[in-house]
């Protein structure tokens, strides 16, 4: 009857077995899940905006940071999914080590990170839509490509509208028709990534380096308020900005459902998804914020940096390769968050954490369709009338609490549980585990104050949520 009851590893195997998801997924499918979700955001989108606001050249240290926290949570995601292949990732995790009420807030918390990332990537993906269309001569009036409330008031984004509802209706067809369609698009997306670094390195200016490091200024924000940029603080706010560019790894823990091998695949492909796009983005940035001055990435620019860059240095020839790379590039990481989350709202219901409407399977596509429409109709229309401002920092927040949680419920169930089969084990866990902690906690304290104020009042009202629903129809309550 307690908050802190644990679900038994016995229940995790017994879910595995019955489980209605078919296991279509291989090692190099699931790499390329994380990529997919890895690559996007960070790199077509929040780089000008980190550079601006945040960390000027140092956006590539801001990556460094960003990384070396994710190093530390990914290890400790590894060992979790060799012990535990479930959909759910770190909400499953801490729902076996430290009790429910834990597990119900990480779940919670990554119902945010999924949803917010997908709203922040369809917004991105009209702006980059847009800009493709204006290579042709073509333009959706301003009035339908941005929110009412955005810095460019319109009446809808209807393109990050329709875009929501094509990846849904992927979505809801099958996983493996999601994942051959992420497949292809990563290798557009990389070959486009790729490209970037070997052309814009021939037109990196030194100057744009210089200071590497700003000094400390007063800047006027996104939302109009002035605020501390650059310097050491800068680059760990810009840090803690595009944390949730990391997310795809993450995402990879919630497709063990559909797995051929996970105790197997699972680790291999959430570290190497990380390692390859951590190496790009940190080249990307030095590259970019060499190309271009970090002050002048305004206005429309903030919406497509990458292509922005190439534009002001002349090279217009390559704008069209990379704005419909970055087009195509962002339509994967939606498909992935999007998948994401119906998965975590999966492994909740399974347990009696959430109404059955969450686990409904399709007799035919085998996938959890109600809660797909569901996703798909609540993320197209914050992302059709929501500004973009504060909804990425919101996304960090969930990932960094979930990531902090893991890396201390994994030693918490090596000292608890020693004896349990670990096909992989973080080497140097005490030290891996508590680094995790506290980086991951130190970057939500240098998140967007509005940002942190909104995440608290969303984790709030989980708790409202868990006490009023979720306790008492939880299985352990009804001892099913």
């Amino acid at each position: 009857m307690s908050i802190w009851r644990k679900k038994p590893i016995s229940a995790f195997e017994a879910d595995m077995k019955k489980s209605d998801l078919k296991r279509v997924l291989g090692k190099w499918s699931l790499t390329a899940i994380g990529i997919g979700a890895i690559i996007g955001g960070g790199i077509f989108v929040l780089t000008g905006k980190v550079a601006h606001y945040n960390a000027g050249p140092a956006l590539a240290l801001s990556f460094v940071v960003a990384g070396i926290a994710c190093i530390f949570a990914a290890l400790c995601y590894a060992e979790f999914a060799s012990m535990l292949p479930v959909e759910g990732s770190a909400y499953a995790y801490a729902y076996g080590t430290v009790g429910e009420i834990f597990a119900w807030l990480i779940g919670w918390g990554l119902i945010l990170e999924y949803g917010m990332g997908a709203m922040t990537v369809a917004v991105s993906w009209s702006g980059y839509f847009n800009k493709l269309l204006g290579l042709f001569g073509l333009k959706i009036p301003a009035e339908f490509a941005n929110a009412p409330f955005d810095q460019n008031p319109g009446y809808m984004n209807v393109p990050a509208f329709l875009i929501t509802w094509v990846v849904t209706s992927i979505l809801v067809k099958g996983i493996k028709e999601a994942a051959s369609a992420n497949n292809i698009i990563v290798i557009l997306k990389v070959s486009a990534i790729l490209f970037v670094i070997l052309v814009g390195m021939f037109f990196i200016k030194i100057a744009n380096w210089i200071p590497f490091i700003p000094e400390p200024e007063l800047i006027k924000g996104e939302d109009g308020n002035m605020h501390q940029a650059y310097g050491v603080q800068g680059i760990f706010a810009g840090a803690a900005s595009i944390f949730f560019a990391y997310i795809g790894f993450d995402a990879v823990s919630t497709q063990a459902g559909e797995a051929i091998n996970p105790k197997k695949d699972m680790p291999f492909a959430i570290i190497a998804s990380l390692l390859i796009c951590t190496v790009l983005y940190i080249a990307v940035a030095l590259v970019l914020t060499g190309m271009m001055n970090y002050k002048e990435f305004t206005g429309e620019d903030l919406k497509a940096p990458v292509a922005a860059a190439f534009q002001k240095n002349g090279i217009d020839w390559a704008m069209y390769i990379i704005t419909a790379a970055a087009t195509a590039g962002l339509i994967s990481v939606m498909l992935v968050m999007m998948l994401g989350q119906t998965r975590i709202f999966l492994g909740m219901a399974k347990d009696g954490l959430l109404p059955d409407f969450f686990k409904a399977i399709h007799h035919t596509f085998k996938t959890p369709y109600k809660s797909t429409l569901l996703v798909g109709l609540v993320v197209s229309l914050v992302a059709a009338f929501a500004p973009l401002t504060v909804l990425g920092d919101m996304t960090s927040f969930g990932t960094l609490f979930a990531f902090a949680m893991v890396c201390g419920a994994v030693w918490l169930l090596r000292v608890k549980e020693p004896n349990v089969e670990r096909p992989f084990k973080v080497p140097a866990l005490p030290v891996i585990a508590s680094l995790g902690v506290i980086v991951n906690l130190f970057l939500i304290f240098n998140l967007d104050k509005r940002a942190q104020l909104l995440a608290t009042g969303w984790m709030a009202l989980g708790v409202i949520v868990y006490f009023l629903y979720s306790k008492k129809n939880s299985n352990l309550e009804k001892g099913v």
